[in-house]
């Protein structure tokens, strides 16, 4: 797990679009996933990056509501308005070489009530 920001960073409220976001990859809805972004969003996922709505909508529907991935957060930081999830993830895909538990850090930029891009990291401890 990556160094903890700090305490005035944290928080426990995450924007309606993340939260519809979250809810929606929960609740397998491709549509609704994908109306979270805005058209031109990138997604970057395992060092693969995904621009666009209907490149988007392609992966979701392969990658998220093919393999029943659910996220269940554990932690939301504000970096100056760029937000940092980090959620457990779970699911139907193939799960060699990763944890029991698997916690992911996402990456929101978020601009005129859309996401606009989405970084997924599987963060490794920190020696610093």
């Amino acid at each position: 797990m990556p160094t903890q920001p700090p305490a005035s960073k944290v928080t426990t409220e995450l924007p309606p679009i993340v939260a519809e976001h979250i809810a929606a990859v929960n609740a397998f809805d491709t549509d609704r996933i994908v109306d979270t972004f805005a058209p031109d969003a990138y997604v970057n996922d395992n060092r693969r990056e995904i621009w666009g709505a209907d490149a988007i909508r392609r992966f979701v529907e392969k990658e998220f509501v093919g393999d029943h991935v659910t996220m269940e957060v554990r932690e939301v930081i504000d970096n100056y308005g760029d937000l940092i999830v980090r959620a457990r993830y779970d699911g139907t895909y193939d799960k060699s070489n990763l944890p029991d538990e698997l916690v992911m850090t996402n990456y929101f930029s978020v601009r005129d009530g859309k996401i606009v891009s989405l970084a997924v990291v599987r963060n490794q401890p920190s020696p610093y």
